[in-house]
């Protein structure tokens, strides 16, 4: 079988990387360049022990370079485009939404333009279930729920959607976009909600939970959603959106008391902060079309899968305090220095 070569790009934030780590570990007939710029969130070590796998390249690059990504195309004859690249946090999204368009929207933009350009095979988007906005009590995401992005964070991942679809319409480029719930597992930065209440629990320091902590998400492991891309990626129908979620909802006070016990620290620990500026309420997503279609269904249910990621923090510690100390930004140029 011919080797079939994919450009990922954001291989080295936290689901790239978990995505690469399994095509690596599980799928010998794919080839990987892995483009991501190593911002404060891509980090190399994520990918320690695949670096130098012979079916894998990394190349430090932004997506909005335009002219590198058409040279990197074409240099190693790329034929699927993984889309994983993205500015991911609400908060800092709140609080400085430019770079959110920068990366989200021009970034993508850049992306289809080069994938047209060369007759891409396929360009896979990887989305989020904030593009539909929130859910009352009841009911779930499914692809037909109208989007309806309420921070700048889903807004700017709803305007890239549109312009896959777009690309599609317009220039028939073959394309699909994946909506997934909220993730969680090992190689997460310690800004998103599971491991900052890791990381401060096992330092004992106050966790902080917005308003009254009831808002529900709901939770999928890294490797469920990784599986899921896979599955998208070898038998997604052109043109398709597919919604991936494990049907665990979870109020953000129960998580962070399932991790405090875990962890055996006080739930006194928990300290209430207001709460953030338009706080979605509720997400579920329906992956019903999804279990259909593409005989996928999430396997990690949430109580084995927090304590997995619990116990892979704390067997990872150096890894945890180098992120929170910034320590892993040099680890680029200590790998690189000589070339």
């Amino acid at each position: 079988m011919n080797t079939k070569r994919i450009l990922v790009t954001g291989g080295a934030g936290f689901i790239g990387s978990n995505f690469v780590r399994l095509m690596l570990s599980e799928q010998p007939d794919y080839f990987i360049v892995n483009l991501d710029k190593l911002t404060y969130a891509g980090n190399l070590k994520n990918l320690e022990g695949f670096l130098k796998h012979p079916n894998h390249v990394f190349i430090k690059e932004d997506i909005c370079n335009g002219q590198a990504v058409e040279k990197i195309i074409d240099e190693h004859k790329i034929e699927v485009i993984i889309n994983f690249a993205a500015e991911s946090h609400v908060d800092r999204s709140i609080t400085g939404p430019k770079i959110f368009i920068e990366t989200n929207v021009t970034g993508t933009l850049t992306l289809l333009q080069a994938a047209r350009d060369k007759k891409i095979e396929r360009f896979i988007q990887i989305s989020t279930d904030e593009v539909y906005g929130e859910l009352g009590p009841t009911g779930k995401f499914t692809e037909e729920t109208p989007l309806a992005p309420n921070s700048p964070y889903s807004a700017s991942k709803a305007s890239a959607d549109l312009l896959v679809q777009a690309f599609g319409h317009t220039w028939g480029l073959k394309y699909n976009i994946t909506r997934c719930s909220n993730n969680y597992g090992p190689y997460q930065f310690p800004e998103k909600m599971i491991p900052l209440m890791i990381n401060n629990a096992l330092n004992n320091k106050p966790l902080p939970v917005y308003g009254d902590g009831l808002n529900v998400r709901d939770w999928i492991h890294v490797e469920d959603h990784c599986r899921a891309v896979l599955k998208v990626l070898t038998n997604g129908n052109q043109g398709e959106v597919y919604n991936i979620g494990s049907s665990n909802e979870k109020t953000n006070l129960e998580v962070v008391k399932t991790i405090l016990k875990l962890v055996d620290k006080p739930e006194s620990l928990i300290t209430f902060v207001t709460d953030r500026p338009g706080h979605d309420r509720r997400y579920a997503i329906d992956s019903t079309k999804t279990n259909a279609q593409l005989n996928w269904h999430a396997e990690t249910n949430f109580a084995q899968g927090i304590k997995n990621t619990i116990d892979w923090y704390l067997q990872n510690k150096k890894w945890l305090d180098d992120v929170t100390s910034g320590n892993y930004q040099q680890y680029y140029q200590q790998m690189y220095a000589d070339r």
